[in-house]
Order: C-alpha cells, then structure tokens, then sequence
C-alpha cells in the first residue's frame, strides 16, 4: 500500500490551493495539477513547498479565475521511491482527474511517471528531474523535461570554467553510476574545451563523511579545478571539509557539479567562497528574476527560490497558456494536443525569458557559469553568486541530434 507523509497526506487528500476558482462553473471545466515532489526528504527546500508555491504564483500571474479558466493544484510527496510515485500518479488521474504532473525531482520517478502519463493521454512536466535520458533514448511524446540536464550542468561547467582559466581538473567523485556519469561527461567538456583531465578519486557511497584523504589526493594534484562529482549532502560535507584543509586558500578553485542556492546558504559562504557552479536561473540575475523571486518569496518567506522553483513556474506558465489557446475541454480530452501546442509556442516567462520547447521534449534557454561571493562581497541574504559567463540556449544543451531520441526523424 502507498505510504505518504503526514504533510502530504493532507495536501493531496485536500486538493490545496484552488489557485484560480470560479465557482459558477461545472467542476468538470476545472484544470487539476498535481506537484509531485519532495515535501519531508532531503530535497525539501530544493523542490516540496516552495515548488507548489511557485505554481499558485504562476496562475496568479496569468490572471486565470478572470479569464473564466478553473485551475485546482494538488500536492504530494513522492518519498523518492518510484512505486510510491506512480502509485499516487494513478490515483490522481484515476480519481481526481489531475491533467499534468509537475516538479518530479526524482529521475526514477520521472522515467515511470512517464509510461504512465503517456498510457493516459497526460502530460508530465519534470521540472525538476535531471536524467539526460528523459530527452534521449526514453523520451516520451507526453513529458517535457523543463529545467536542466546533467548534460547542460557538464557543458557549462566544465567547458565554460576551461575556457574561464580553469584547464586542470581532478575529480572527487561518488563511486556509482551517477557520480561516475557526471565525472565522465564533466570530462569530455574539460578536454573538448582544450583542458586536461589528472584523475580522480573515487569515495564509497553511500555512507561516506570524512573526505580528507580524498582532499589530500585532490590537493597533490595541483589541479586548477577539483570537480565535485556528487551531491546534496556529500558535496556540503566535502566543500566544508576542503575549506578546513584550506584547499581553496592555495589556489585550487572547487567545481560543484550539482549546486543549488540552498545548499549554499547551508555550507555557508566562508567555506564556499570561489566555488564554480552552474545554474538555469538565479533570483538576481536581473530584474525579470528579481520580481518573479520577490513574488514567490512572500508565500515561503523562509527559502529563496531556486532553478527548481522557476522551472516550475515556467512549465505551468507555458501549460496555462496552451490550455488557454485549445480551450479547458479539449486540453482535458487529450494531453497530447496541449503538448503540440507548446512544443509549437515559443516560451518566454520571467524565469528563463524567451525559450522553446523543442521536439524531443527539452526546453532550452540559457545556462550560467557562477562563482560564490565571498562573506565580504554579499550584501544581504541569500546574495550568493557573481556571474562568470552565460551559455546561450542553443549551445547549452546537448544538441537535438546527439541525444537518440527515438521522437526525433533522422
């Protein structure tokens, strides 16, 4: 039987947040999205609460409930374990009629989800999943991947802090296939780029906490860059630790793979400090993302939103709006039709600006290479990054005829 957390437990049963009711019209004219994600786990900040706000906040923003559109939002916690997952998907579409399922920050999750919504005629909109293969072999005509990749995190990454001076590497990686994913592909943009790969050290995971002598290995590299093939928790512990050793003190400039601004805020800039890492959206980047960022603030006063949360935004701005143009009765007849339409529609919100949803299910927009300010340099909360180099759209991720998509004709 699904077990669910009491958090979710009470938003899924509840149907939360009816964002944008009239309630002169038949429930049947009502669009239902459900948020799937991380509401009690590790990745609760990253994705959970602040994700099911940043879609109030997108169908606030489109003015819906004026223009005669129902929109419901459902919330629930997919525990990180895909059969609890696709069994609360099921449910949804069985049972409450949800239309699309966002948010997904789990790849497994995403992957089932997938077949699911597919079999359904439902879309899924994984805006926080980051398996490449979601646009590539097990691309499907009812999911578009939103937000990022570990393709556009390598690329960006590892070709932008080359050609930024950074052109020796040595990698810390998790010793499993998504660390050594991430090593190797991070890899191959160090040396296309023209920089030099010296080898890697490779931790047990999981259960590893001590980094040192993986830091000492790193150190006698003489390495310009030491990329951090990892996440979460190993990467907070390993950067805190690197700090102790002070590595970075000595030159050697720390590469994080997978960041989020959160986990920032938790190691702390002290011990960040110089750190290269790349994100799809950063709240002050200019004043689209600042406005946006301010808006969603207010419903979660407690967690900055991240690229997680403006690729959730961003997807259930661009549904809303296909939904919009098809009308509320045939966007619920047939999930494939509002998928066309927003594969046909540019994309352009406050999130990411002006994008496109392309033909194996990957929404492009650009990418950025940032270093973590030192204590000195920020000014208030949550002021984490300066920005190195931005990656445009069409060269930050992995090209439509590289991915083996069996969607795309060659």
């Amino acid at each position: 039987m699904h077990q669910i957390t009491r958090r979710g437990a009470l938003g899924a049963a509840a149907a939360s947040t009816l964002a944008a009711r009239s309630h002169a019209q038949p429930r049947d004219n009502t669009i239902r999205i459900g948020v799937l994600a991380d509401f009690s786990g590790p990745y609760r900040d990253t994705s959970g609460p602040t994700s099911f706000a940043a879609v109030q906040q997108a169908i606030e923003d489109l003015g819906l409930a004026q223009r005669g559109i129902n929109v419901e939002v459902v919330q629930g916690d997919h525990l990180n374990r895909p059969d609890a997952a696709l069994a609360l998907a099921r449910r949804w579409i069985d049972t409450q009629g949800v239309d699309m399922i966002c948010e997904v920050n789990n790849s497994a999750v995403a992957l089932a989800v997938a077949n699911l919504v597919r079999e359904k005629d439902k879309i899924q909109l994984a805006s926080g999943a980051a398996s490449s293969a979601l646009t590539g072999a097990q691309c499907s005509t009812h999911t578009i991947q939103w937000t990022y990749d570990t393709w556009v995190f390598a690329n960006v990454v590892g070709g932008a802090a080359v050609r930024a001076g950074g052109d020796s590497w040595y990698f810390i990686t998790a010793d499993y296939a998504f660390g050594h994913q991430l090593e190797r592909d991070t890899g191959q943009f160090v040396t296309r780029a023209g920089g030099r790969m010296l080898g890697a050290a490779r931790y047990p995971f999981p259960g590893t906490t001590d980094f040192s002598s993986f830091l000492v290995q790193a150190q006698a590299s003489r390495a310009k860059v030491i990329g951090l093939a990892m996440a979460a928790a190993d990467t907070q512990n390993c950067v805190k630790q690197a700090h102790e050793f002070g590595l970075t003190r000595r030159g050697q400039k720390l590469a994080g793979m997978i960041m989020f601004v959160q986990d920032i805020k938790s190691i702390g800039l002290e011990a960040a400090q110089g750190m290269l890492l790349s994100e799809v959206f950063y709240h002050d980047l200019n004043d689209r993302t600042r406005g946006l960022a301010s808006r969603i603030l207010r419903r979660t006063p407690t967690n900055m939103p991240g690229q997680e949360h403006a690729g959730t935004y961003s997807c259930a701005i661009h549904y809303l709006k296909a939904v919009a143009e098809v009308g509320v009765a045939r966007a619920k007849a047939s999930g494939i039709e509002v998928i066309n339409v927003m594969k046909r529609m540019p994309t352009d919100d406050d999130a990411f600006g002006p994008g496109r949803v392309r033909e194996d299910g990957r929404k492009i927009h650009p990418a950025y290479l940032f270093e973590v300010k030192s204590p000195a340099e920020s000014r208030r909360e949550w002021d984490y990054y300066k920005l190195v180099s931005t990656v445009g759209m069409e060269e930050a991720f992995r090209p439509l005829n590289e991915g083996g998509c069996p969607l795309i004709r060659t």
